[in-house]
């Protein structure tokens, strides 16, 4: 293994699928600072989705953008298909930030970005688990791991807003 177990990896060898089954590269998000934030419908945290709208209004033409991936892992608050999941974002919070097609964020079939996200050998930051819906990940603009937010801290915190104008 030698000097090539120390290098990090980046989010940008991962291509995943949208809410409407487009082809989705991280590469092309290359110089951008990435929230990644897994999101459920029918959680008592789901009124974050108006946060993360307001905090990518703000602040996406400043290089940074917001990723939301739903998943149903956590007592089954995202029982929708990616359609219902759709429409309820648009519908109830006007969600204009990309999301993913449903997946899953622990256990044995979680998806290749979360292990990433959650296991320091690959992130080279640290091991973490996915706490709740709503958990955040922020990812600098070389694609590296920075931060991992828990689920309850609101994405219009200071100490998000500061790192996304640092």
């Amino acid at each position: 293994m030698g000097v090539f177990a120390q290098q990090k990896e980046t989010i940008y060898q991962f291509k995943v699928k949208d809410l409407y089954g487009r082809e989705f590269d991280f590469a092309k998000l290359k110089g951008k600072k990435i929230m990644i934030v897994n999101t459920a419908s029918k959680c008592g945290l789901t009124p974050q989705y108006e946060d993360l709208q307001e905090l990518y209004d703000t602040y996406k033409s400043d290089n940074f953008i917001i990723i939301g991936f739903p998943a149903n892992n956590f007592a089954s608050q995202e029982p929708g298909t990616n359609e219902e999941i759709a429409t309820f974002c648009k519908e109830n919070y006007g969600v204009t930030f990309p999301m993913m097609s449903k997946i899953s964020v622990k256990g044995d079939d979680m998806n290749a970005v979360y292990q990433f996200l959650t296991e320091k050998k690959q992130n080279g930051l640290k091991d973490s688990e996915v706490e709740w819906n709503f958990q955040k990940y922020l990812i600098n603009e070389k694609g590296e791991l920075e931060k991992v937010i828990a689920p309850r801290v609101l994405p219009t915190d200071p100490e998000i807003v500061n790192w996304i104008k640092s």
